[in-house]
């Protein structure tokens, strides 16, 4: 795998997600699954900025809108919310990395 940063249990995961694919599909995959992937070092600056204005980035950056709202709103529901999300950060970003991933490999087995 060519994929810088990324983190063991996501490693498993797409290993067991690309098993069955060619290698020229497993090579357009990495490519297009890298693009997309968010670090959990990003997730967890942009949830720091949090504490700074910008309370619910972390959830913009992730793709929930409706979350990022509510943190902005009730700046990061009174901070708790985003210190849960401090302390999940890897969680917040394996997920999304799994959507993105599912995605990619829609778009390659077409």
């Amino acid at each position: 795998m060519m994929l810088s940063g990324i983190q063991p249990d996501e490693l498993s995961y797409i290993e067991n997600l690309t098993a069955r694919l060619t290698e020229e599909q497993q090579n357009m995959f990495i490519s297009q699954y890298a693009s997309r992937r968010k670090s959990p070092d990003t997730i967890l600056i942009c949830t720091l900025l949090a504490f700074v204005g910008i309370a619910g980035i972390q959830r913009f950056v992730v793709g929930q809108v409706g979350m990022g709202l509510l943190y902005l709103f009730t700046y990061g529901l009174c901070l708790v919310g985003t210190i849960v999300d401090i302390i999940n950060h890897k969680d917040l970003a394996f997920e999304f990395n799994q959507k993105q991933a599912l995605e990619t490999m829609a778009m390659i087995t077409r």
